[in-house]
């Protein structure tokens, strides 16, 4: 049997609507992940962590963060368990908070104890011009 050109077009039309219909349930599957305002919310407080040197300050805190917003993104882009995306991404969010306070107190702890050495090395300076 030979094919006439009709049933290459006819072949040629099934192969485009396949891909229409495969390329239009991607995109609500991309939009789903994308329109979680908790998994941007996380990644932006996992950036703010990493801008605060939390890495240095609290390392366990921010992978914790880290690993918590990984699990989330991966959760968001599974049917099964995007239901869990949130709080995943909400542990993230908190972690990485904690972790960005925790260097914040770190950083300022040290300026204070700075601060204080500066003060002891000024009054014993200003002790010995005053016995003189």
């Amino acid at each position: 049997m030979h094919r006439s050109f009709a049933q290459f077009r006819r072949f040629l039309c099934v192969m485009v609507g396949a891909f229409v219909l495969l390329a239009g349930l991607a995109v609500p599957l991309q939009a789903q992940v994308a329109a979680m305002p908790e998994l941007a919310a996380a990644q932006q407080a996992v950036n703010r962590a990493d801008q605060a040197d939390a890495d240095q300050y609290a390392p366990e805190l921010l992978n914790s963060a880290r690993s918590a917003l990984a699990q989330a993104q991966a959760a968001a882009a599974t049917r099964r368990d995007r239901k869990l995306a949130p709080e995943l991404a909400a542990r993230a969010s908190a972690d990485a908070d904690l972790a960005r306070a925790r260097s914040n107190e770190a950083v300022a702890n040290a300026q204070v104890q700075q601060r204080r050495q500066e003060i002891s090395e000024l009054q014993r300076t200003l002790g010995e011009e005053g016995a003189r």
